[in-house]
């Protein structure tokens, strides 16, 4: 019932869905650039006109109050930044046992500028053995969907090649904001990290 409510949500935006609905089972899910609140409705309303149930973490403070129960429907994980463990493993566990999921990992983990992505997506989709689908929001062309499925292989740097490439032509509501897709291991002073937040 909802998909109806979305594609109206689309066309009175002036957005158009653009891509293919993905086909692997279990992936995680990119959602770049991310410079604004606007978008989480876009990226829920694509994701209902593409038939995909998402899953997404967010910032604990979203999930209180009465808000907190729609938040959990509409596929959202509380996280609180500030506790580091071993988020990689915990939610590449979220894969086990499941025929279908689809985890959403906003890779600059902020709405502001930030110099690196953190390697989080990268890091769960290899520990869960799944591939990274690249999910966009193009606010230049009003067009948002989904890109390639890459395989994480290890070779950091020739992996983000890739996706680089992807979102060089994307732009975020706010282009001072969108940051270079990089993450700091790729750097030759940087030691690798299996981390969710390096």
């Amino acid at each position: 019932m909802w998909k109806p409510v979305a594609r109206l949500f689309l066309r009175l935006t002036g957005w158009q869905p653009e891509g293919t609905q993905p086909t692997a089972a279990k992936y995680v899910l990119i959602a770049a650039p991310h410079t604004t609140s606007w978008d989480l409705p876009f990226l829920l309303a694509f994701a209902l006109v593409y038939d995909v149930r998402i899953s997404w973490m967010g910032k604990h403070t979203l999930f209180r109050g009465p808000m907190g129960p729609v938040m959990r429907r509409l596929g959202g994980i509380p996280i609180r930044r500030h506790e580091r463990g071993n988020m990689v493993e915990r939610m590449a566990r979220a894969f086990d046992g499941v025929e279908r999921l689809t985890l959403v990992i906003p890779a600059e983990g902020t709405r502001r500028y930030v110099p690196y992505w953190k390697s989080g997506f990268y890091h769960v989709a290899r520990t869960a053995g799944v591939p990274i689908v690249l999910g966009y929001l193009d606010y230049a062309r009003k067009r948002g969907g989904f890109g390639p499925a890459i395989k994480p292989t290890g070779e950091v740097k020739r992996d983000m090649d890739l996706i680089r490439a992807f979102y060089a032509d994307k732009a975020g509501k706010y282009p001072h904001a969108f940051g270079e897709v990089r993450l700091k291991e790729e750097s030759p002073s940087q030691p690798p990290r299996n981390e969710a937040a390096d």
